[in-house]
């Protein structure tokens, strides 16, 4: 780790630490560095203007002033470029324009040299995504997902045939790079699983879903895995 990402972690770790503080040998150990680094680091944050309190003797350590607050988000350019090149990536998944939306209000917290580096560097990734669904369609099965409610859909299957089926929304899933959206369907009684690109047009109900259990889709893949925080 270069030592401006460090000391970019650094105030985020005495941060973190409120008013407990840190010892010089827990950042240190966090770190991989020696206690003479971490105490090289905290005097460049005080000459940079940080406001860093020290103790000495047993309870003692460091950390950040309560009066001091950091951005809500402070991150490095190369951390930057990584969540920018994510969700670039992820143009066909569920929630990609509130993922595009949330990448701007991080790139708006940058301070101006990691943001300059973050769009220097973003001309290093390109990326070539397939083709996505219809905005509209997403809205309506982003939402009926989110409420629970069910949403009727035109759909087209692979051998042509288009089909009109009022679903409920259970799960999206990302299979073999394809975006599908799994549910119970009403006109066929059971589980289906609908490709997004293929929807021609979905429209939300006010219908709640009648409760059917993710679990009732069966296992998983045995690489695949939910979304975790």
């Amino acid at each position: 780790m270069k030592r401006s990402e460090r000391l970019q972690s650094l105030t985020e770790s005495l941060r973190r630490a409120g008013s407990r503080g840190c010892t010089a040998q827990q950042l240190a150990d966090g770190f991989e560095v020696t206690i003479r680094t971490i105490k090289r680091d905290i005097s460049a944050l005080e000459a940079g203007g940080f406001p860093v309190w020290g103790r000495t003797g047993p309870g003692g350590g460091y950390g950040l002033t309560e009066m001091f607050r950091l951005p809500p988000v402070n991150l490095t350019a190369s951390q930057a470029l990584a969540l920018s090149a994510a969700v670039a990536t992820a143009a066909q998944a569920p929630f990609s324009d509130s993922a595009r939306a949330s990448i701007l209000k991080v790139l708006d917290v940058l301070d101006p040299v990691s943001r300059r580096k973050a769009a220097e560097l973003s001309s290093r990734v390109w990326v070539d995504v397939g083709p996505s669904a219809d905005r509209r369609v997403m809205s309506a099965l982003e939402q009926a997902t989110i409420d629970q409610v069910t949403v009727n859909l035109t759909y087209t299957d692979a051998e042509g045939q288009t089909t009109r089926r009022e679903v409920e929304p259970m799960i999206f899933a990302l299979t073999a790079g394809q975006w599908k959206l799994v549910a119970w369907c009403r006109l066929r009684e059971g589980i289906r699983w609908f490709a997004l690109t293929r929807i021609q047009r979905a429209t939300v109900t006010r219908h709640p879903c009648t409760g059917h259990q993710i679990e009732e889709i069966g296992r998983p893949p045995t690489l695949a895995h939910s979304v975790h925080f």
